[in-house]
């Protein structure tokens, strides 16, 4: 450690700032920043570059940092005009000021994102391009969080991708200062660790790379996909598929230009509408993890069944829910139910009816029994989870984007699932991604059926009052669930999540794996 701050204090030295390393350095930043302007990346003094001043008798986290000063014309820069910082960002060396016109001198505005890629990839070199292929590519879809290409050639250019690999940018929202940027790129860079590469919505894109070539290479080949990208939309094919063909985005066909009323010559024509008009989830293996519902909801209302039942036990809720259960178990009794134990009459003591109910809302619990007595108690018990911050709801991460994206486009979203209303709003109301209600339109649940009989989908159908079953698109995990939809005429799409139940072979459905699938 000692030898390593003795090198670190020796470049901060006079002689070693003024010396041929940090000299070449600021002619090659100089130099760049022109051939950039030329590229239009750097125009109207935006943009910017750093660089690392290679040497190889210090380690690279000890290397000073050069960086092109802010608000000047970049193709005008000369070398003197360069601000040298030590590996913390302390400034070292400034530039001198500039008689009128020129503004006082400024280290660039992005020295704050620049620090955090040295700091979080250990980076050699780190550009900032207002390139407009950088912008537009990030207006092309304004619900998405990610530019993707694939099958290109200049992909290869991308440190770490190949020809048939998937290129992934994160999209971050543009801000007023650039400063305020920072945080948003570094969450960016921590949720995709094999970036070399954040955009920024409306603005441009931060590039770095493990020298100053790496970075320029990259650049150069990011811009190449941009414009790719726009031009392939601009004929509209898709540039995100392996065979690059027609775009099947309904959102991409309004961009590109299809009138409303050539979308009303198109349906009259016959053709099938891009986007169902309606949408029904599943929940569970859907839009959220299995292990939410079998490790949290389940153990939750199973431990706190007894809690719940003696504060609440005079309740309108409560009472309507005992009332349930009581009818429930009668029936189990008759059909000789396992767990099924018999409830003392109304003249018994409230903890002998209390335990009884316990023990049969257990048994319930464990035999993961899909019926409504079970569900109206389990959804007034996680009311109060919720409601004290116990429980939060978990949605995968690619279903607050998806509910966002068909919502903008006027698709209408429902819920059906096996567990009360009540309980499917408190998910959605109370989620790691917030409140995600204002999305849906409605929630069904048990009462207008069991979700592996076809008569449920019909009822459905009738009650979303769309002109053919076909306008209505249902995903489910459930092979069972999904043949009974199709039965009834709707268009079906299998979800295909971690940790759930494994699928017939030769199945015939339609399997996403995320719903930006869809």
């Amino acid at each position: 450690m000692a030898a390593a701050t003795a090198t670190a204090d020796s470049v901060s030295s006079q002689a070693y700032l003024e010396g041929n390393a940090v000299k070449e350095t600021r002619i090659l930043i100089s130099e760049l920043c022109r051939h950039f302007y030329s590229l239009g990346w750097v125009s109207g003094t935006g943009g910017s570059i750093t660089i690392k001043v290679h040497d190889d008798s210090i380690s690279k986290p000890h290397q000073l940092i050069l960086m092109s000063p802010s608000g000047v014309q970049k193709e005008r820069m000369e070398p003197e005009d360069m601000y040298v910082l030590s590996h913390t960002g302390s400034v070292l060396s400034a530039p001198s000021p500039k008689p009128y016109p020129h503004k006082p001198p400024k280290c660039s505005d992005c020295g704050p994102l620049f620090m955090k890629a040295y700091e979080m990839c250990d980076a050699g070199a780190v550009i900032h391009s207002h390139g407009i292929e950088s912008c537009l590519v990030t207006m092309l879809n304004p619900l998405a969080k990610e530019f993707k290409i694939t099958h290109m050639e200049m992909i290869k250019g991308i440190k770490g991708h190949g020809y048939y690999d998937e290129l992934v940018i994160p999209i971050i929202e543009n801000t007023a200062y650039e400063y305020e940027l920072t945080e948003s790129l570094a969450k960016a860079i921590e949720a995709y660790p094999k970036t070399t590469a954040v955009l920024v919505r409306n603005h441009g894109i931060y590039i770095w790379g493990d020298s100053w070539i790496s970075a320029k290479t990259q650049a150069e080949c990011y811009h190449y996909l941009f414009d790719a990208a726009i031009k392939l939309h601009q004929l509209g094919l898709d540039w995100s598929t392996p065979n690059h063909g027609p775009i099947k985005s309904l959102r991409s066909l309004m961009i590109a230009g299809e009138s409303n009323a050539s979308d009303k010559t198109r349906k009259a024509s016959g053709e099938i509408d891009p986007f169902p008009r309606c949408i029904v989830l599943d929940i569970e293996g859907t839009t959220t993890p299995i292990s939410f519902v079998t490790e949290v909801l389940f153990p939750y209302a199973r431990q706190n069944v007894g809690r719940h039942l003696s504060v609440t036990y005079d309740t309108p809720d409560t009472e309507a829910d005992i009332k349930l259960l009581c009818s429930q178990v009668q029936s189990d009794l008759k059909q000789g139910i396992a767990g099924a134990v018999p409830i003392p009459s109304d003249g018994a003591c409230k903890r002998a009816v209390i335990d009884a109910l316990v023990t049969n809302v257990e048994a319930m619990i464990k035999a993961d029994r899909k019926i409504t007595a079970l569900k109206e108690l389990q959804g007034h018990m996680w009311r109060t989870g919720y409601e004290n911050n116990e429980l939060k709801g978990i949605v995968f991460d690619d279903v607050p984007e998806a509910l966002e994206k068909w919502h903008t486009l006027g698709i209408k979203v429902y819920i059906y699932s096996s567990g009360s209303r009540l309980a499917q709003r408190l998910i959605f109301g109370h989620t790691n991604h917030g409140d995600l209600r204002k999305y849906l339109s409605g929630f069904f649940d048990t009462t207008v059926g069991n979700k592996r009989e076809t008569r449920s989908y019909v009822e459905i159908s009738e009650s979303l009052g769309v002109d053919k079953p076909s306008d209505i698109l249902f995903v489910t995990d459930v092979y069972q669930e999904a043949t009974a939809a199709k039965a009834a005429g709707l268009e079906v799409i299998i979800s295909v999540r971690p940790g759930n139940a494994p699928l017939p072979e030769n199945h015939g459905f339609k399997m996403i794996s995320s719903f930006s699938e869809i």
